[in-house]
């Protein structure tokens, strides 16, 4: 099983921008689709982002999409979200998730994880 460790979280500004990180380790997780979800505060925990292995392919839901960047780097087992434009409405704790399932229903990018989750980094974004 992969060990996950969330880093980056903060409280920031509406409109600033912040970065947080997912270090992996315990195996390799260069062949798993990654991918970042939130939990707003008494709220239930939803898709944000995801990564295929290679990179190639990126999913993001509607309230990130423009604004969210996800990245990776299998050579330092590294997942980024690059986030821009940051909203109140985007605080929340946020989790790095590995052996993402993400669907695409109607035109709305969904996920859940099979795999492991991190413990969380919160990211407070003040109006």
């Amino acid at each position: 099983q992969v060990q996950l460790v969330e880093s980056g979280g903060g409280l920031v500004q509406a409109g600033e921008s912040l970065t947080l990180s997912c270090a992996a380790s315990g195996r390799s997780f260069d062949r798993d689709t990654m991918g970042w979800f939130r939990q707003p505060p008494g709220k239930e925990r939803e898709f944000v982002s995801a990564i295929t292995w290679n990179g190639g392919i990126r999913y993001y839901a509607d309230p990130v999409k423009g604004r969210f960047t996800i990245s990776r780097d299998n050579a330092l087992n590294t997942v980024t979200l690059q986030m821009s434009s940051l909203k109140p409405e985007d605080t929340a704790v946020y989790y790095c998730a590995s052996e993402v399932s993400v669907t695409v229903v109607a035109g709305r990018v969904g996920g859940k994880t099979l795999g492991a989750w991190g413990q969380g980094t919160l990211v407070t974004v003040s109006s």
